[in-house]
């Protein structure tokens, strides 16, 4: 099979939670069917040992951070994120095992496609045979397609980020040596729960009866449900704020000590949020080492690899080809995440680091809280000469333009309407200063495609 071919025929495949198809009921939330998958390809998720992290925000820049060590560590990792920006073979990397490298790598084409092929075939059996009720969905496919390259690969340890909640996502289906939790918020209402305890009940669905949990101390609802999960199964807390800074400075980096030697901590991810994000990663790395997991990690290679770590559209700073504009893409697609946003901006602009005038290109979901995001992120762009710019994105799940102009108008903003993202950022092109493009993943993935093209 051809990789054109297979992500032809993976976009064919129903989201997650969907009907399986038009006029079906929609799916199940369960593991089941993923179970079932997984067994008639040999449960190759079975083949080397996981780091399991679930979170609202920070699940991803923590298991970059986390893969990026362990690669600099001279281990081959297996790094399966979500969603991705531009091509799905992101989700899945792979690194080589030369020490002081962080060398993860997108899984190739060819690969991908053989491991789809694969997978495809395995799930048309199941099928055929009524063991599973229909085709699986894009995410079980992918997931599984995960696990069968880092098997192949022969990966030395995998670091996972859950898609969607923990307890029923497909990812849930390993037995983790750690299981990581980061910061949660209100997102996914539908699926999850109203309030931050159901959301966290859901999220602590990833912890193993006496298992390690490594996670911070966050929003007392959080914590308790968390806590009471993991008191019920006899689980081993790691907090991880021995691991942040003594105090918070302006300052990107900060010393630490680990294993009784001074680093510096120093991460190219914006943003003080990050600091929480690479603490935990520390603590993994940390667990790992002490529990004789993976003995060659040092804090050299904590300090180094968590230097290398590359993790783009989260707080990316680039200048635009062609001009002297700086533009800076953020997936914050949740009223947390604007929040984590407004806070670098507003440092940004009280220390001249964003050059005025400065442009919003902002689109959204519509399952999304877009009126509350608009309401954190709006008033930041006041000045005398700043845009907002109201962008709708490709997606059956997208906001249309006149929602987003009623959002605007309800919250008595002035901002114009696009036909498109690349409507929106030629526009924004039109005059020096910076460009901010935030409000959803699919957003940043467009603008990625919209740079891609003016670079040629």
């Amino acid at each position: 099979m051809q990789y054109e071919e297979a992500v032809s025929k993976l976009y064919t495949l129903s989201g997650e939670l969907a009907p399986a198809a038009p006029g079906a009921p929609r799916r199940k939330f369960e593991l089941a069917h993923m179970r079932v998958l997984a067994e008639a390809l040999g449960n190759p998720q079975n083949r080397y040992p996981s780091v399991l992290i679930a979170g609202t925000n920070g699940k991803g820049s923590t298991a970059a951070t986390l893969a990026s060590i362990l690669s600099v560590s001279g281990y081959r990792i297996g790094l399966y994120t979500s969603p991705h920006l531009l091509r799905p073979n992101e989700r899945i990397q792979i690194s080589g095992t030369t020490p002081g490298e962080n060398s993860l790598t997108e899984i190739g084409d060819d690969a991908f496609a053989a491991a789809f092929a694969k997978v495809e075939a395995t799930a048309t059996q199941l099928v055929s045979e009524g063991k599973l009720p229909h085709a699986p969905s894009f995410f079980e496919v992918i997931t599984a397609i995960a696990f069968v390259a880092f098997a192949e690969s022969k990966v030395d340890i995998a670091v996972l980020e859950v898609g969607l909640g923990g307890r029923l996502d497909a990812t849930n289906i390993v037995e983790p040596l750690l299981s990581v939790i980061t910061d949660i918020s209100l997102d996914h209402t539908e699926w999850l729960g109203n309030t931050l305890t159901e959301i966290a009940r859901e999220k602590a669905g990833i912890l193993r009866p006496k298992g390690r949990l490594v996670t911070l101390p966050q929003h007392p609802e959080a914590n308790a449900a968390i806590g009471e999960v993991a008191v019920s199964l006899d689980v081993t807390g790691v907090n991880a704020a021995a691991y942040l800074p003594d105090r918070i400075t302006g300052d990107i980096s900060y010393p630490l000590v680990i294993q009784g030697e001074g680093i510096t901590v120093a991460s190219p991810l914006l943003g003080d949020h990050q600091r929480r994000n690479v603490a935990l990663a520390i603590a993994v790395s940390e667990q790992l080492l002490t529990n004789q997991q993976l003995t060659r990690i040092t804090p050299r290679s904590i300090e180094s690899g968590i230097q290398r770590t590359r993790w783009p559209g989260r707080l990316e700073s680039i200048t635009i080809p062609g001009t002297q504009i700086t533009m800076l893409m953020d997936v914050a697609h949740n009223p947390a995440g604007a929040w984590t946003l407004r806070s670098h901006l507003s440092r940004q602009i009280d220390g001249d680091h964003l050059p005025a005038p400065r442009t919003l290109v902002f689109s959204a979901l519509k399952d999304k809280s877009i009126r509350e995001m608009a309401q954190i992120l709006f008033p930041l762009f006041d000045g005398p000469d700043d845009r907002i710019l109201l962008a709708p994105i490709h997606s059956p799940r997208a906001a249309t333009a006149e929602a987003l102009a009623e959002v605007a108008t309800e919250l008595d903003t002035t901002a114009e309407v696009c036909a498109s993202v690349a409507d929106a950022m030629n526009k924004a092109v039109d005059r020096a200063g910076s460009v901010i493009v935030s409000g959803s993943v699919y957003l940043v993935a467009e603008a990625k495609t919209w740079l891609k093209e003016r670079r040629g």
